[in-house]
């Protein structure tokens, strides 16, 4: 059997386009690896009464937050059939230990929430940049000028990691219309706009002794 003839420009060519595969193609700054942001449902039955949540309710719910480990970014909904002013009232005041406030409606929980019954939902939502890093299958060859595959897994993973509310990464947050300046100010304008009381400021002489 006779082998074939095989130059070393047509077997040059061969590995050039093997490595074609694995070459990368974006050729702008933006990351392809972006953060991408889950929410997850935690739900808790409390029983409820006439003058809203009993006590003992009041602290089942405030162990079930603590075992939560509610932090800030965490919402919290109440889904309750009966729509009772105490229970709600019961509800905020346990979250207000926390730092949190109740939100309005209640997302679609699996089940189904009966009279003299309250669901407490607590939604929270993590971020994280699938696929990164992305060490293997880079191509040696870089016809298209683009970045790496990996170009972005280190900041945006950062990102994600330190962002106190997750949801912030998709819509942002809303402003309260009042710049820092004008914040930052108020507590100057208050301590250069009272008055001076006697014997509060001390003179000091600048002539050396």
């Amino acid at each position: 059997m006779r082998t074939p003839n095989i130059t070393p420009l047509a077997l040059a060519l061969s590995l050039a386009l093997a490595g074609c595969g694995g070459m990368p193609t974006n050729r702008s700054l933006e990351s392809i690896n972006q953060p991408v942001v889950e929410k997850t449902n935690f739900v808790l039955d409390l029983n409820t009464g006439p003058g809203g949540l009993s006590l003992p309710e009041q602290r089942r719910l405030s162990g079930w937050f603590d075992t939560m480990d509610l932090k800030y970014g965490d919402k919290i909904y109440i889904d309750d059939p009966l729509a009772s002013a105490g229970t709600r009232a019961a509800v905020e005041a346990v979250a207000a230990r926390y730092g949190l406030l109740l939100n309005d409606g209640a997302p679609v929980t699996q089940g189904y929430v009966n009279a003299g019954t309250a669901r407490v939902v607590v939604v929270r939502a993590t971020a994280s940049v699938p696929n990164c890093p992305k060490w293997t299958g880079d191509s040696d060859a870089n016809f298209h000028n683009a970045t790496s595959p990996n170009y972005g897994c280190a900041v945006n993973s950062n990102l994600a990691a330190m962002v106190a509310d997750p949801e912030h990464l998709v819509k942002g947050v809303k402003g309260s219309g009042e710049t820092t300046i004008v914040s930052a100010t108020k507590a100057i304008d208050v301590f250069r706009d009272r008055p001076a009381k006697a014997g509060e400021v001390n003179q000091t002489s600048s002539k050396s002794n």
